[in-house]
């Protein structure tokens, strides 16, 4: 299979997204810092670049965090040419895979709210090349937690408190507030 790589800007400036034709894996998987990539072959060569800062996977793409020293302009052929090696070599992105099946736990209140981060706010936050995990429900406080190119990004917060929280407390009167988790 020939595999084409192309690019996306993110809300985060300091992330950009690389999409490939062909499924990189099922879920998620992020990777902060080079000491987390440690099981992923895919993310540990990426850290390599002195100017990769954070990676992050889902479905058929990667984000790619940079260092505040680096341009875009430099390093993104760089990095557009590993992902199409790398997708073509099928490095793997996890060597410990586990099956991420999608199950919601807990009350009818907070299982009201995880399928709706899974049905409505997942698919437009991986747009963004980020990703959304719920964390807990209480006293009326959502608490979630937000990755890839969403993690540090400026306008996290307006999407958190004017997209979540407002479709949350619309649809779960219950709902007072959204929060995110600091990793």
């Amino acid at each position: 299979m020939n595999i084409n790589v192309y690019t996306e800007t993110t809300p985060n400036p300091a992330s950009m997204k690389f999409l490939v034709n062909k499924l990189l894996l099922n879920g998620s998987s992020d990777y902060p810092t080079k000491e987390s990539a440690e099981l992923s072959p895919f993310a540990k060569e990426l850290f390599k670049f002195n100017f990769v800062n954070g990676v992050f996977f889902a479905s058929n793409f990667v984000t790619i965090t940079k260092t505040e020293d680096a341009e875009w302009a430099d390093i993104e052929p760089i990095l557009k040419e590993f992902v199409k090696g790398a997708t073509e070599s099928e490095i793997q992105i996890k060597t410990v895979v586990t099956d991420e099946t999608t199950s919601f736990e807990g009350s009818e209140t907070e299982i009201k709210i995880q399928q709706i981060l899974h049905d409505y706010v997942r698919p437009a936050v991986e747009q963004d090349g980020g990703a959304i995990s719920y964390k807990s429900y209480e006293e009326g406080v959502v608490t979630v937690e937000l990755r890839g190119s969403c993690s540090g990004c400026p306008s996290s917060t307006y999407t958190l408190k004017a997209g979540i929280e407002s479709l949350l407390k619309r649809m779960v009167p219950e709902v007072t507030e959204v929060v995110s988790e600091a990793l």
